[in-house]
């Protein structure tokens, strides 16, 4: 077979990855706008809101822009997303017999009661676990990943580069490695702090994306999580743990708000979606 064949080949095969991930991203994604829609109805809120499918599109040019792809075409499959959940959350309204929410507040007392943890644990075990995305990750360029890992790190870790804390780093390599995902970064400390870069790592710290954001998001102690061997820690154990005692003094105040948000919510939603998922498959 001619190189360019062989080639071609493995192209349509990340290619044919990536659109399987893409379905499944697109799945969950009607999922969550089911859920969505049940909240709006308890708390009385327009089906249609204008200010946050702008903001939506804001933050889809801004990640275009970053990840070198057309704004418009992100703007065509985001309003093909939004109208669809649009129409999926107005027939939702519809069955449940009630009025389309489009500019007006309804009576909660209008609402028919439903047990909402119920409901949304319903939801939530239908989302796939995060190995069926690993094949759409995949197939993002290693170099656009290691940018949004750098960037995320610099917020994170923005004062304790500029106090000296990360110094014992300097030249030293740690690994994270996401095994659901199948993903690995090797990062080490340099003038311009933390970089991913090639080569073997001393240290490593191996366990699945729910458990690192739960890390991350602080809803764990790092402590539990090696104990329950959810985390692994290999290689150079002394370097690894300097890290990780450094990260857990690290004060939370001094991650950026916004980031804290997303990390806390992140966490606790996949946390919710893991424990609805293993209940509903045990």
């Amino acid at each position: 077979m001619r190189p360019e064949r062989l080639a071609l080949t493995q192209a349509r095969g990340l290619i044919d990855a990536v659109d399987d991930g893409m379905v499944a991203l697109l799945a969950a994604r009607h999922r969550l706008v089911g859920l969505a829609g049940l909240l709006k109805r308890r708390l009385g809120v327009p089906v249609k809101d204008a200010r946050r499918e702008d903001r939506v599109h804001e933050r889809a040019a801004r990640l275009s822009r970053r990840l070198g792809m057309p704004e418009e075409n992100a703007r065509r499959l985001l309003d093909l997303v939004i109208g669809d959940a649009c129409r999926q959350q107005a027939a939702e309204v519809a069955m449940a017999g009630l009025p389309y929410l489009e500019t007006s507040r309804m009576n909660l007392d209008s609402v028919p009661a439903v047990s909402h943890a119920a409901r949304a644990d319903r939801w939530l075990r239908l989302l796939p676990p995060p190995r069926r995305l690993a094949p759409l990750l995949q197939a993002v360029p290693s170099r656009w990943q290691a940018r949004l890992l750098e960037v995320a790190m610099s917020r994170v870790l923005g004062v304790a580069t500029r106090d000296g804390s990360l110094d014992f780093m300097r030249g030293r390599r740690i690994a994270i490695e996401v095994g659901d995902l199948r993903l690995r970064w090797v990062l080490e400390m340099r003038e311009d702090g933390l970089r991913v870069v090639e080569g073997e790592p001393e240290a490593s710290v191996r366990g699945s994306a729910t458990d690192l954001l739960l890390l991350a998001g602080r809803l764990e102690d790092a402590d539990t999580l090696f104990f329950q061997r959810a985390l692994v820690m290999t290689g150079d154990t002394e370097l690894g743990l300097t890290a990780r005692n450094l990260l857990e003094r690290l004060p939370w105040e001094s991650i950026p708000l916004g980031l804290r948000i997303v990390l806390n919510r992140g966490a606790r939603l996949a946390q919710a979606a893991r424990e609805a998922y293993r209940a509903a498959h045990s």
